[in-house]
């Protein structure tokens, strides 16, 4: 598994107060895979839990293509930001060493 690229996009105020440095940070996060099977059987894998996930100040959004897996961050501020990307690495990283299991 290689992580391809991490972009990030900060939006902060025009005057940056200690209460305002960040607005919202938004990322999108594409994790490219040996295969097209592998890529689809981490997606299935951990689908439910970016639809089901209950944090309220950020979003995630999974998308699959091809050999691909393209996850969307949307998050009110640094916190929630770190938690989801924990999350989302912590789910794949899982669902990886799960499937490399289930192969040998």
């Amino acid at each position: 598994m290689i992580l391809n690229y991490l972009n990030f996009n900060f939006f902060g105020g025009i005057f940056i107060s200690e209460s305002d440095i960040l607005k919202s940070i938004n990322s999108d996060i594409v994790i490219d895979f040996d295969s097209e099977k592998q890529a689809k059987i981490v997606y299935e894998s951990i689908f439910l839990e970016f639809k089901t996930s209950p944090d309220y100040r950020s979003s995630m959004d999974l998308k699959l293509d091809k050999n691909t897996i393209i996850i969307t961050i949307d998050a009110e501020d640094a916190t929630s930001f770190r938690a989801s990307i924990n999350s989302a690495i912590k789910w794949i990283k899982l669902s990886v060493e799960i499937n490399e299991l289930a192969e040998n």
